[in-house]
């Protein structure tokens, strides 16, 4: 079953490189050489018994707004609010930190990229897909915001 996960980890996301490490770490019995093997290749450590850790690329890389995306029908500039306003109303019943979910939608709606980042960064929040599309809290929650809270359908309808 280990070689199994070890075999298959890689398509999951993240560097092969990174994987290896921590996969070495994993299988070594001498801690110091297992926290050596993990600096050395740049794995930022979460919790102690490795169960969740990131690349540095995780932590440092810019966030950007999704690529442009279709609704399947045309919707107005209200009905897209709408769903918005449903999902954020709805979105911490599934999981994680209010306080997490409340800067993803601060950043979520900040028009200022930079502003954005800031926001993300300050709260702690883990990057894992650089359109915020799916993050992480410090502790391993797992946050998925769609699309149509990250940017406008390229279908809008655009009233005058």
């Amino acid at each position: 079953m280990r070689e199994e996960f070890w075999d298959t980890a890689p398509h999951y996301g993240g560097k092969k490189e990174i994987w290896d490490a921590l996969r070495a770490a994993a299988e070594e019995e001498d801690l110091s050489l297992a926290q050596t093997i993990i600096e050395s290749a740049g794995v930022i450590v979460h919790n102690t018994d490795l169960t969740i850790c990131y690349d540095e690329k995780g932590r440092k890389e810019k966030i950007r707004r999704p690529k442009s995306w279709k609704h399947p029908q045309p919707i107005s500039r209200a009905e897209l609010t709408q769903m918005r306003e449903e999902f954020w109303d709805t979105a911490p019943h599934y999981g994680g930190k209010k306080e997490i979910w409340d800067a993803l939608r601060a950043a979520a709606e900040e028009e200022d990229l930079s502003l954005a980042q800031t926001i993300i960064e300050s709260a702690g929040v883990i990057v894992h897909n650089t359109d915020l599309t799916i993050c992480y809290d410090e502790k391993g929650s797992k946050y998925e915001l769609p699309k149509y809270v990250l940017r406008d359908p390229s279908n809008l309808i655009r009233t005058k």
